[in-house]
């Protein structure tokens, strides 16, 4: 089993000193992905951290990041509220809860739908607004399994379900996540990867893509012919992510955890995220992060800047116009010396160039 170990933890340390060359992912692709609801992170800590907690991060949060890491639950189980405030007043809802049931694997289940409030009808005649007023409906559902092989490796995956409908038009598809954590010591480095969203592409359908058309060169007074217009079908945003992490060292009162990470994301910048969490006393959580966006084609695939954008040239960026993510931070306080109840709750806040910041608010409850 030793042997087993020591080989796996090489393994992973190969992908993580490798993913620095991975090059899927360029800022040119971007858009052309659907489902981007699945990009919009869920959950306090691990979003404070800038999301670089791959390795090390667990419990039920650790669906949204490296399913591994549910493994790992307090308890015989735990459950979790969060909400966020995401761009442009959008609500993001999350609720998971997951169980042991007293052995080594755990089975749970999740659901997120977005909030993007009441939007005025209009058409080609009423520019301004029928009156009418929709609002889209996005939904996802995953079901979740994680096991602890050892006491140092864990894996995971889960079956997620996509619904988003838009007045009478929708698109139903179907996502795996799967991710696999290995700790070389309690209190030592731990390598994590995590594959998400991998699923077959989405179409969208529905009664609203069919209209009655005068056939063309008819004359006038001529019946009208039903004609439905067929839309492209779509890539899911599929990423991988590599992470390593560090204790938590003893500093005092306080144990710090140091964490990085590597993204790959098909249609997107890739990103390399930083993040680091000091926990008082078992009580207090401060934390704090930052991911920097990587281009591996910032002159275009022919190598040739675009001299129309002054911005091409740039390799990294962060706060910027292409990569508007900045800096978080977030806090949070376990209750459960005080309430017995295992009760935590978190709060993170992420900045954005030209928007308002995004936060979130995490309640836990292990049982």
């Amino acid at each position: 089993m030793k042997k087993y170990q020591a080989r796996l933890g090489l393994f992973l340390t190969v992908f993580i000193l490798l993913g620095v060359q991975i090059e899927a992912g360029s800022k040119n692709r971007s858009g052309t992905a659907g489902a981007q609801e699945l990009l919009i992170p869920v959950g306090s800590g691990g979003t404070a951290m800038a999301g670089a907690n791959v390795a090390g991060i667990f419990g039920i949060e650790a669906v949204e990041w490296n399913i591994a890491g549910l493994a790992r639950i307090k308890g015989t189980g735990e459950a979790m509220f969060s909400h966020a405030t995401w761009l442009d007043g959008i609500g993001v809802s999350y609720f998971g809860v997951a169980s042991s049931f007293g052995g080594k694997n755990v089975f749970g289940i999740t659901f997120k739908s977005l909030d993007f409030g009441d939007i005025p009808v209009t058409t080609m005649e009423a520019t301004s607004g029928t009156g009418e007023m929709y609002s889209p409906s996005f939904i996802n559902i995953a079901f979740l399994f994680a096991r602890s092989m050892t006491d140092r490796i864990s894996f995971g995956f889960d079956f997620k379900i996509v619904s988003e409908t838009i007045m009478r038009v929708g698109a139903t598809g179907a996502v795996i996540d799967a991710g696999v954590q290995y700790a070389s010591s309690e209190n030592g480095i731990r390598l994590g990867a995590s594959l998400k969203n991998l699923g077959l592409n989405m179409i969208f359908t529905g009664s609203d893509l069919e209209e009655f058309v005068d056939p063309f060169g008819t004359e006038p007074g001529t019946p009208t012919e039903p004609r439905r217009i067929t839309l492209q079908d779509f890539e899911m945003p599929t990423t991988l992510e590599l992470g390593v992490s560090y204790g938590p060292v003893n500093i005092g009162p306080a144990k710090i955890l140091l964490s990085g990470s590597f993204l790959n994301n098909n249609f997107y910048f890739d990103e390399y995220r930083f993040g680091v969490q000091a926990n008082v006393l078992d009580m207090l959580y401060l934390r704090s992060g930052l991911a920097i966006g990587y281009d591996p084609e910032p002159y275009g695939k022919d190598g040739v800047q675009d001299t129309a954008d002054d911005n091409a040239d740039k390799q990294f960026e962060y706060s910027t116009e292409e990569f508007i993510w900045g800096p978080s931070f977030g806090f949070g306080i376990n209750l459960s010396k005080l309430t017995g109840l295992g009760l935590s709750i978190d709060y993170a806040y992420r900045t954005a160039e030209y928007f308002d910041g995004v936060s979130w608010l995490t309640i836990k409850v292990a049982f």
